[in-house]
């Protein structure tokens, strides 16, 4: 009987999870998981029934989601910040049962309680970005969960001794999946910084590290601001890895990080249907631009538009659509089996969106999203990432987004958006992709803006450009 935690057959004194002063054992926690389990039971909600979780930044709220992953609950992760529209959308969706917030939740434990064990029944909803219309429900199950995050244990040699150190979300799967639940999976521990600052991430970080072995998750919105910040953020040098994920990473400030704090950051590549896909080893080359190699166990190939697949020098020279199969792709989107079908096909294989070419030793560089990043300009595919990375090496850029919009002679023509650093003209970043790329990959038209819009994640939302 394989359980998700290995830990709970066993529960020892060691810290497993922490937020600012307030801390819980392992011991500790799987006595506040009976009380949680014993609080649904009494509400009618008994393991495999769907529970709504407020994340709200409290200890409570980490206890009530190792709770629910422990003992066979369906979790249905919830922003606090939904709009009323959004809300109401998750609940005509996923029907939760019963939803929890902190207050819900009591640290003293009551009640018998067992874990459940591995079955490969869904653990997890969590809703994509409805970049397509609205957020659709992926089931994820404990399997693959499990299974992915071995996966990362063998491509960091993440072990029991660590403890991870993030300020992210726990409404996605950085902050929730890997931050969490591989803290748990792992048996070692999870410090979390809900409010994320430099100075109290690095704080954390150096604490932690005092203890022993600390690993930092962060987004590349929050590395820029750590990086910005580099006096107040000098403990993050006392991480064992600096992981970097959920957003592209550009190859400049990747080696910013490395000159800052003494190691150059892993960079991994995911989504919310498949988990971790590929990653830069702990051990290995991390390389500028790259996510790395596929995770032993996950197999991935480039295709066409046609979704048959590239040879290796396709797959180096032109670049292909990702596709991805392996036991830690999902289950399928709840209740839509036509949009399940349009993504994954009957040999398992998930088309994920996303355009990468491969180098002739393995190493994957995602290019773009095929719906917003490769644009068809005068019959020529272009990579908008390219031209973002030759834009952001102009010294008066701090960042840029690039995006292709309809034009009648050249069918798509491409527009960038710029946030800069320093005063320039439009015409001069237009004149220095000219110099630096082919002459078809320069903008047409440059904006400066005073920021790019994002996502919870960071993410760059390029369709909130189309009127900009």
């Amino acid at each position: 009987m394989e359980l998700l935690f290995p830990w709970l057959a066993a529960p020892s004194e060691r810290a497993c999870v922490r937020l600012g002063e307030r801390a819980l054992t392992q011991r500790q926690l799987a006595a506040a998981i009976g009380g949680v389990v014993a609080t649904l039971r009494a509400r009618g909600a008994e393991p495999g029934a769907r529970i709504g979780v407020w994340t709200k930044p409290a200890l409570e709220t980490l206890v009530c989601f190792a709770a629910l992953a422990a003992a066979g609950y369906v979790i249905v992760p919830m922003d606090p910040k939904l709009g009323e529209a959004e809300r109401a959308h998750v609940e005509v969706t996923a029907k939760p049962a019963v939803i929890l917030g902190p207050e819900d939740v009591s640290l003293e434990g009551a009640g018998a309680w067992t874990p459940v064990p591995i079955r490969g029944e869904t653990a997890l909803l969590l809703f994509t970005s409805g970049t397509t219309g609205a957020p659709k429900a992926a089931a994820i199950t404990d399997r693959n969960i499990a299974a992915n995050l071995d996966m990362l244990a063998d491509a960091w040699a993440w072990t029991g001794d660590d403890t991870v150190v993030h300020a992210l979300p726990l409404f996605h799967v950085h902050g929730l999946v890997l931050g969490l639940f591989g803290a748990l999976r792992r048996g070692g521990a999870l410090r979390w910084v809900p409010r994320f600052s430099p100075a109290d991430l690095a704080a954390a970080v150096a604490e932690e590290a005092s203890r022993g072995s600390a690993i930092v998750f962060a987004v590349p919105t929050m590395y820029h601001r750590l990086c910005e910040a580099a006096d107040q953020a000098a403990g993050l040098a006392a991480a064992r890895l600096l992981v970097s994920g959920s957003a592209p990473l550009r190859a400049d400030e990747h080696r910013t990080i490395e000159r800052l704090f003494g190691q150059a950051p892993v960079e991994r590549y995911g989504l919310t249907e498949t988990l971790i896909n590929c990653s830069t080893r702990g051990d290995g080359d991390r390389r500028a631009g790259s996510v790395g190699r596929p995770l032993r166990g996950v197999e991935l190939r480039l295709v066409d538009d046609a979704r048959v697949p590239l040879s290796t020098a396709e797959a180096r020279d032109l670049g292909g659509e990702i596709c991805v199969r392996g036991p830690h792709v999902f289950a399928g989107y709840l209740d839509r089996p036509d949009a399940t079908s349009a993504v994954m096909d009957a040999e398992g294989w998930f088309y994920t969106g996303d355009v990468a070419t491969i180098s002739d030793d393995g190493f994957v560089t995602i290019i773009g999203r095929r719906s917003t990043d490769i644009i068809k300009c005068g019959g020529f595919k272009v990579g908008a990432g390219e031209i973002e990375a030759c834009l952001c090496e102009h010294p008066a850029v701090a960042e840029a987004a690039v995006i292709g919009a309809p034009d009648p002679d050249l069918g798509e023509r491409i527009l960038a958006f710029v946030v800069t650093r320093s005063p320039v003209e439009p015409g001069v970043l237009v004149d220095h992709v000219a110099a630096r790329l082919s002459p078809h990959k320069r903008p047409r038209e440059v904006k400066i803006l005073e920021a790019l819009p994002r996502n919870a994640m960071g993410k760059i939302v390029k369709t909130a450009l189309r009127g900009a």
